[in-house]
């Protein structure tokens, strides 16, 4: 009896011990927490995501609520919160290593976590986890932005072991979640057709969202998504998780359900022909993950990632941008000093801040005249530009204009100088054919003389033309035939092409942090918060027509503020050019048209449009956003910007529907407005000639907008209303 006895003390000793061990990790923001815990095994749990509690005491509760008991046969539903391969977990890791012996098995335990105040809105919380057999570790690494209820996270992986590691994955995070459903809101697309939206329920396996294209790796499908939780989350109503990986390179998002409640995401660069070396002291950094959550629908969560990217990650993201006149679509290749000229002018006429001069000024042994050629050979074609882009400067300041210039360093024609000159520069297989995108191929940025040489083009165009107000950074071919001719270890060049990118625009950046640069790659296949680091904004998509420019744009605002996004009215598509301009104005406006074709009218519009944008942009740019009525099911799309004090808003209406009808269009309920605050409503950026239906004299609460609504009086003949809402 009294050995029991003793065995029953010892047991409950051992017991008590171990709870005693375990640890409760919080990483909080005003709303929201993300809880980690150890289990007996000192193993890290990811245990809850979700609103905070009102008693931090009762989170250790949460575990004891888990049906996984250690020792059980079902080991499945383990929530690590950084599943390492090879030893008990069998679902799809985040890491996976051969150690320097050459075993493959990875276990994590918990050896510290330590927390640093980095200011009043910035926590960064590192959790050290080490495997007990090899001098191996990784810190995870969770940075909170409390105000915006955000979290990045990431991993930095290191050992000391007596010989080399090799990384065969190495996610950024995994995340778990918890819930009876799960529902993923994606987007694919193409050439043209960026973001096209789908949703789908996430049943058994893995869903892999993925690129393997090396650059303009947004090409085929975007690398940030949203998770709704038991069912599709609305604007307004419902759990969601949006997220999105800030890496320009190849990524891969996994999406794994398991033990019937739980989603596993894991999100990290695509560990694709990318097996990662790793010496001994070496330091390997994942990209950042960068994250959400919300349990008041979609709308909320895009805001909050418009808030911490204005904030923290877009370059000047709280600051002013430059409207401008673009010569691509008004000359294509077909210029020179007149024509230029003649555009400065029509620049000033129209009122934008600068005027662009796109592709085809450069070349001179093979000029660029096409797309065929010039391509590496940045001096300025002697033929077209007599006086070099120098004077181009000097005439815009002298119209008083700004002046800015298309580049694609990283690209080279065969036909071209830099083709002859450096074939070891150029990205390709010796024993492959040639495969030409858009006729030419990818500088080899692993190598530093090519980002010697990449830095120089851009520093040369400063020096030359000191006026440059506006750079437009453009990269138009994927990576085929994958290799570098000096890299000595092929598997780590995906992550090193990267690796250069990043060192080249850090270095411009350091000289010339101020210039706006806007990133195009065919459009918005290069779009992810790491580019967005040195870049103003993004160029969306090739295509302009203001119809299919309302979807792609709409798409695009679940992550990326408006502040990010150029907008340009253009030839294309048959829509009267209120109806363009309406559609532009919601983000950054831009112009691709021919200022001395426009008509009277169009051209009277035009300045006056100008005019009215610069009154409110910066509701625009800075403003909350709120999608209010969705282009897909309705026949009016409506998308409103809030200032900070809500008592001014702008309203987009656009008239969708593709059959005409004469059908009940119901009002649209106004969001964001302060409910005791009295408003009237305008009509404004009207065409000459035309008087709106809308009475301006009208006052109406903001309880009212937002409850019974206020309709646009949007149809088939007034295709596009944006309305100025101004509290009294």
């Amino acid at each position: 009896m009294r050995r029991k006895n003793t065995l029953c003390f010892l047991l409950y000793m051992t017991i008590g011990l171990n709870s005693f061990a375990q640890k409760t990790i919080e990483i909080t923001t005003k709303s929201n927490v993300l809880i980690l815990e150890t289990d007996r095994d000192n193993t890290l749990l990811s245990t809850y995501l979700g609103k905070k509690l009102d008693n931090a005491g009762e989170y250790p509760g949460i575990q004891a609520l888990d049906k996984y008991k250690p020792g059980s046969d079902d080991l499945l539903n383990k929530r690590e919160a950084y599943i390492a391969s090879g030893s008990l977990n069998l679902l799809e890791p985040a890491l996976t290593v051969t150690h320097a012996d050459g075993n493959k098995s990875t276990v994590l335990t918990f050896s510290d976590v330590k927390t640093e105040q980095l200011d009043q809105n910035r926590k960064l919380t590192s959790i050290i986890l080490k495997d007990l057999k090899y001098n191996f570790q990784v810190i995870l690494k969770y940075l909170a932005y409390f105000n915006e209820n955000v979290i990045e996270q990431w991993a930095e992986i290191e050992h000391k072991e007596k010989g080399t590691v090799v990384l065969n994955k190495y996610a950024s995070a995994n995340l778990t979640l918890s819930g009876k459903k799960f529902f993923l809101k994606n987007q694919y697309s193409g050439a043209t057709r960026e973001m096209r939206s789908e949703e789908q329920q996430l049943l058994h396996g893995i869903k892999t969202i993925d690129s393997k294209l090396g650059t303009r790796t947004n090409l085929l499908h975007s690398s940030s998504f949203m998770v709704s939780i038991d069912q599709p989350a609305t604007e307004d109503m419902g759990e969601v998780i949006a997220g999105s990986l800030a890496w320009t390179g190849n990524f891969k998002l996994d999406f794994e359900t398991f033990d019937e409640y739980y989603l596993r995401v894991t999100a990290g660069i695509n560990n694709f022909s990318s097996n990662y070396t790793l010496k001994a002291g070496e330091n390997f950094v994942t990209p950042r993950f960068i994250y959400t959550y919300s349990s008041a629908g979609k709308g909320l969560a895009s805001r909050n990632l418009h808030d911490w990217a204005r904030n923290y990650q877009i370059l000047d993201g709280k600051g002013e941008r430059s409207t401008i006149l673009n010569n691509w679509e008004t000359t294509y290749f077909d210029f020179n000093d007149e024509k230029l000229n003649e555009l400065t002018k029509d620049t000033k006429k129209l009122g934008v801040d600068v005027f662009l001069l796109d592709d085809g000024w450069f070349g001179n042994k093979y000029p660029r005249n096409g797309s065929t050629s010039g391509l590496g050979d940045w001096q300025y074609n002697k033929q077209k530009l007599k006086n070099g882009i120098s004077a181009l400067g000097k005439e815009a300041t002298a119209s008083g204009v700004k002046f800015g210039i298309w580049i694609e360093p990283e690209m080279v024609n065969p036909k071209s100088e830099l083709y002859e000159n450096h074939p070891d520069w150029i990205i390709r297989q010796p024993e492959r054919k040639e495969y030409y995108m858009r006729n030419q191929l990818v500088l080899d940025l692993t190598n530093p003389k090519v980002q010697d040489f990449i830095y120089k083009t851009v520093d040369d165009i400063f020096k030359e033309v000191p006026e440059v107000a506006f750079i437009k950074w453009d990269c138009n071919s994927l990576i085929y035939n994958a290799n570098s001719p000096t890299l000595k270890n092929q598997d780590h060049f995906y992550l090193e092409y990267i690796r250069g990118l990043n060192s080249v625009l850090e270095r411009i950046r350091k000289k010339y942090p101020k210039t706006p640069m806007m990133l195009c790659a065919g459009g918005g296949s290069r779009v992810d918060y790491a580019a967005l680091q040195h870049f103003t904004e993004f160029w969306p998509s090739d295509n302009t027509n203001p119809y299919d420019r309302i979807f792609i744009q709409w798409e695009y605002s679940y992550y990326f503020p408006s502040i990010a996004v150029d907008n340009h009215i253009t030839d294309m598509g048959k829509q009267p050019i209120k109806f363009k301009t309406d559609v532009a104005m919601m983000g950054k406006l831009g112009y691709d048209v021919r200022v001395n074709e426009l008509s009277k009218n169009d051209l009277l519009f035009s300045q006056n449009a100008v005019k009215t944008y610069n009154s409110f942009k910066d509701i625009i740019w800075h403003g909350q956003q709120y999608r209010l009525q969705d282009p897909y099911g309705n026949k009016i799309a409506s998308i409103a910007y809030v200032n900070e004090e809500k008592d001014q808003a702008i309203v987009f209406n656009y008239y969708v529907a593709t059959l005409f009808t004469n059908g009940v269009i119901l009002p649209i309920k106004l969001k964001g407005l302060n409910p005791a605050k009295k408003y009237k409503i305008e009509e404004i950026n009207l065409y000459p000639g035309t008087k709106s239906p809308i009475d301006s004299t009208k006052v109406y609460s903001g309880d009212f907008l937002m409850k019974v609504g206020f309709n646009p009086e949007a149809n088939a003949y007034r295709t596009s209303v944006v309305l100025k809402i101004q509290a009294i």
